[in-house]
């Protein structure tokens, strides 16, 4: 055979433009198109706009006007913005340790193998669907401080009535204990990570003679450190901008005690028309949560175990 009938012999390789390979190129593109479109119209673009307008002095009213480095340095010299920083950060690092231990409590609960528990599960995770203003004007009923539900509680061991909405001191305690209300996430996720830990490690525990809280410390929660992990970093970035709480209950009082971060944010953009200050202000937000999660990974080396990983 000549190199000539061994060169027609060849198949042809189908351009990647034609044939059937296109169509399945197309048919991708096609499906994922409203998936690209959107988060370049809804997330892509109004970043990087926000981006830009963080530069300038944008009233909503007249057209930007580059500042350059203005916004950032009035921060930097805001007092408000350390204030919120500082009751963020508050919230944060009581509350998200409170809602992990919490989950992972009524997880341990839920998890036992016991007639009716399915219906138990839904009845714990009912408060995470209701709506969010339900629930604030709920808890500010329980907090009222003459007939509320939790002053009831303190008088009947003759503690006096607490003014919790009212008071510096306790308003931030008392979003701490509403935050507790919306742990169904977490505690779903806790109980998939519960029902994942190999039952043989916990049964040759048990044959070793170790008791139940050595069996739950030295097996259960190594085994689940990738769950609690987990739970720990989205409880953070959910956190760090908790808005509809103090939105409706404070509006940021008493005395800028519930001025969290994203509210402040709110009001230079909504009640100010400062865009461009808000800008740099979400920006700002955004550096943090971000140094806030890479060092939870860098520590998280340290004592979170992934089976299989070798660590």
């Amino acid at each position: 055979m000549t190199a000539a009938n061994v060169q027609q012999a060849r198949p042809r390789r189908r351009l990647w433009f034609g044939g059937a390979r296109a169509t399945r190129y197309a048919w991708g593109y096609f499906f994922i198109s409203p998936w690209v479109l959107g988060f370049l119209i809804f997330t892509a673009y109004p970043m990087i706009y926000s981006a830009v307008i963080s530069f300038t002095q944008f009233d909503l009213l007249t057209p930007p006007k580059f500042i350059g480095a203005a916004n950032f340095n009035r921060m930097v010299h805001d007092k408000l913005f350390y204030i919120s920083l500082g009751n963020t950060a508050y919230y944060t690092f009581i509350s998200v340790p409170l809602q992990i231990v919490l989950a992972l409590a009524m997880a341990l609960v839920l998890n036992q193998k016991l007639r009716g528990i399915n219906t138990f599960r839904t009845i714990f995770y009912l408060p995470t669907v209701t709506p969010t203003v339900a629930s604030v004007i709920l808890f500010v009923y329980m907090f009222n401080l003459d007939f509320g539900f939790f002053n009831w509680l303190l008088s009947l061991v003759g503690i006096p009535a607490v003014y919790w909405l009212g008071d510096p001191v306790w308003v931030k305690p008392a979003f701490i204990i509403m935050s507790l209300w919306t742990v169904g996430p977490q505690m779903v996720i806790f109980l998939a990570g519960l029902q994942s830990v190999p039952e043989t490690l916990i049964e040759a525990a048990a044959i070793d003679g170790a008791g139940l809280l050595r069996r739950f410390w030295h097996v259960t929660v190594p085994m689940i450190t990738p769950v609690i992990f987990f739970n720990l970093v989205i409880g953070i970035i959910g956190s760090f901008q908790v808005f509809t709480v103090a939105f409706i209950a404070t509006a940021g009082g008493p005395v800028n005690a519930t001025l969290f971060y994203v509210l402040w944010l709110y009001q230079h953009a909504f009640e100010f028309f400062k865009m461009g200050y808000a800008a740099t202000v979400a920006w700002v937000l955004l550096a943090i949560i971000m140094i806030f999660t890479l060092l939870q990974f860098l520590i998280a080396r340290k004592w979170v175990y992934y089976e299989g990983a070798g660590n």
